[in-house]
């Protein structure tokens, strides 16, 4: 189940507030240990806190420090955007909501504020927060003063953009509709929506929108002259009163705002009386405009009575006055409880919580995100850095890797390549690395290169090789760096940039050699999709698979896929589906699913399937019904090195899917492959997950020590 939701609007003034206050309510009912998240906030000055959690954590006392409830300031965002560091941009709102999500037991997320000139742009932001996040989505609208047709068109715009990046909406909430037209829009929701979303309308309440006598001092810059301890009036109308006292008290609006010129004592004193009197409706306050005070005998008699109505004053003129009254935003704070309880009531009584619930409970979690899974990743190797080699060191793609891996901390590095040759690149190339925090050596000039040499002789005399012949191989970049594994001095290799696949992994196989449970080293991608990361076995070491090795690599496959967070659901791939076909192909995939399943029992595999039935629920459903992989695996194994190759390269191509690896697996210690057309960014992930191997590996000795 989902431990976060995301409340995001598809236009500014949706009211927020409200539906995140008896969202908060009602989830403290279920966790006291809950956090609130935005990820992006929107304060007017440098120290002012965002006062949508500001509200939450004051009136529901939350403990959860300010400073980690939101990641960016709005210009900081617009920033980042603007210059397309879109991976920077979420790497740091996913950092941040990790936080929380491992200190608390749910995070309420709370979209950006929609500018009036931006709404577009930062919809599109939310949608791909809520992506990377991985949280279910209640979208709420606004329908004040508009038509059903310009209600429904922004609910199905923002359904429509959530469901097609893979993000589960739980519902929708229409807010401010005019009392009269609640019962239409409902049945209006339930016909147009899918059964599945949940959905309530809130009516209007023009005292929610109404400003406090407060907010309007602070807009206005006014000086408060009487009544400052009832500021939290609220202040639903406005009238100019211009007229004599006769003509305007039978026109005065309840608890209305009066605005005229300071030195009109008669209308001061008349709107004073009338507030007091049953005959008249209660004023809010006086607004005093054009700099004037009241004359000092009008001010004696007023300083004389008890229990006064604010009255306030500007130097602006009336109609000036008029037109900054009319600017004022309104908002819920913690320093109103009456728009709170007013709010809450609203919630409790307008949405159907009990189907949002149902409907948050159903749904299914499918994985991990891409982002989230990069971001993992890479905090997991910083967790506990270890020493990899790259024996590509004078490939610019290596140093440009090199400098960010080093400057984020993510591994210890060694760079085998001519010294002198490297460090002229790192400088024609602009790098910014300390030569106090990389080791760079070439094979004959390394301290143990003759103790290197005379290892691999001694583990490969059987073979017939020579001392000669030993020293030869040690020159080459990725016999010395296997060796450097082998012998403990660094734990892991990332090598391939330059060098065949098979260049790259024959040390390994020569004298790493596969852990005991294993008889063949394979491999997996990481599959980094839109809406979810899938592992994929075997694309790019065994070429055809006999069963009993397919079997292996779905388990291998299995432990690397929880390894890197992954919930294994394993699909034995083939041209067919369960019993329907026959023939030599299917039948070795049946053999080896029956393997896998007697060899490990605790995981969920499913064989044979075909891919369709494997990732798409109604296709897996209709095809292996009740099946617990069909539409729902992570982990997909394919029947023979051509189908596995041509496929991963085939959705990279035509998704934009990351693909991450090949990742070796089964070998005693890792040793990781790159393709000669990898970016720089595919090596700094491939070094990532050969030192969170590295940490597989150490954890396992300690226990094998410790037994």
């Amino acid at each position: 189940m989902y431990n976060s939701i995301y409340l995001t609007t598809t236009e500014p003034h949706c009211g927020k507030s409200i539906i995140s206050l008896g969202l908060t309510r009602r989830l403290l009912r279920q966790s006291q240990r809950l956090a609130v998240f935005r990820p992006i906030i929107n304060t007017a000055s440098e120290g002012e806190r965002d006062k949508n959690i500001d509200l939450l954590l004051s009136h529901f006392q939350l403990d959860v420090p300010y400073e980690r409830t939101y990641a960016f300031q709005s210009h900081e965002a617009s920033e980042l955007l603007a210059q397309n560091e879109i991976d920077k941009f979420l790497s740091r709102i996913i950092g941040k909501f990790k936080y929380l999500e491992d200190h608390y037991d749910f995070v309420l997320c709370i979209g950006s504020d929609l500018s009036e000139e931006g709404t577009a742009f930062e919809f599109d932001a939310n949608v791909a927060i809520a992506q990377a996040l991985r949280s279910p989505v209640v979208i709420l609208t606004n329908a004040s003063q508009n038509e059903l047709d310009e209600v429904l068109g922004p609910i199905h715009m923002a359904l429509d953009a959530f469901r097609s990046k893979g993000c589960p909406v739980v519902g929708v909430i229409v807010n401010r509709a005019a009392p009269e037209r609640t019962g239409e829009l409902r049945e209006t929701l339930r016909r147009d929506l899918p059964p599945e979303i949940a959905y309530s309308v809130i009516p209007d309440d023009p005292m929610l929108g109404s400003p406090t006598l407060k907010e309007i001092a602070d807009h206005l810059h006014a000086e408060v002259l009487y009544g400052e301890g009832r500021l939290d009036r609220l202040v639903p109308n406005y009238m100019v009163i211009a007229m004599q006292m006769q003509n305007y008290l039978p026109r005065l609006k309840d608890q209305a705002l009066l605005i005229t010129p300071g030195d009109r004592g008669e209308i001061i004193l008349s709107a004073l009386e009338a507030h007091r009197s049953s005959n008249y409706p209660p004023v809010a306050g006086l607004l005093l405009t054009t700099g004037e005070k009241p004359h000092p005998a009008v001010k004696r008699l007023l300083d004389g009575l008890p229990d006064i109505l604010p009255i306030l004053a500007v130097e602006t003129e009336t109609f000036e006055t008029v037109s900054n009254v009319n600017s004022v935003r309104s908002y819920i704070t913690a320093a109103n409880p009456t728009k709170i309880a007013l709010g809450l009531r609203l919630y409790s009584a307008h949405v159907d919580v009990d189907a949002f619930e149902n409907r948050f409970a159903l749904i299914e979690r499918r994985g991990i995100s891409p982002q989230m899974f990069l971001y993992s990743m890479t905090q997991r190797a910083k967790a506990d850095k270890k020493h990899i080699v790259l024996p590509e060191g004078d490939d610019p793609r290596i140093l440009r890797a090199a400098e960010q891996l080093l400057n984020q901390n993510v591994a210890d590095l060694t760079l085998i390549g001519d010294e002198t040759k490297i460090q002229g690149m790192i400088a024609d190339l602009g790098l910014n690395i300390d030569p106090q925090k990389v080791v760079i050596t070439q094979p004959e000039n390394h301290p143990k290169f003759e103790e290197y040499a005379q290892t691999y002789f001694e583990l490969r005399q059987h073979k017939g090789i020579t001392m000669d012949y030993a020293i030869d191989a040690m020159r080459d970049v990725s016999f010395f760096g296997t060796m450097m594994v082998y012998k403990g001095d660094a734990d892991g290799m990332v090598s391939g940039a330059a060098h065949s696949t098979a260049h790259t992994i024959r040390p390994a196989f020569q004298f790493i050699k596969t852990k005991p449970e294993f008889s063949v080293v394979s491999s997996v991608f990481f599959m980094a999709l839109e809406d979810r990361v899938l592992v994929y076995g075997d694309c790019a070491v065994v070429p055809r698979p006999t069963a009993e090795e397919l079997a292996e690599i779905a388990i291998a496959s299995a432990e690397t896929a929880k390894t890197f967070g992954i919930d294994p659901k394993i699909a034995m791939l083939s041209y067919s589906s369960g019993t329907s076909g026959t023939g030599e192909e299917v039948d070795r995939v049946r053999k080896a699913t029956e393997l896998a399943r007697t060899r490990r029992p605790d995981l969920l595999i499913e064989g044979p399937i075909q891919y369709d039935a494997a990732v798409d629920m109604s296709v897996g459903q209709s095809k292996m019904p009740g099946s617990e992989v069909a539409g729902r695996a992570t982990v997909l194994i394919f029947p023979d090195l051509n189908t596995g190759n041509n496929t991963y390269k085939a959705v990279q191509r035509e998704t934009g899917a990351i693909a991450v690896g090949p990742v070796l697996q089964g070998l005693n210690k890792p040793v990781n492959d790159l393709s000669r057309g990898c970016l720089v960014e595919d090596i700094i992930n491939t070094v990532a997950i050969t030192a969170i191997q590295a940490q597989q590996v150490a954890g396992s000795t300690a226990v094998e020590e410790g037994a």
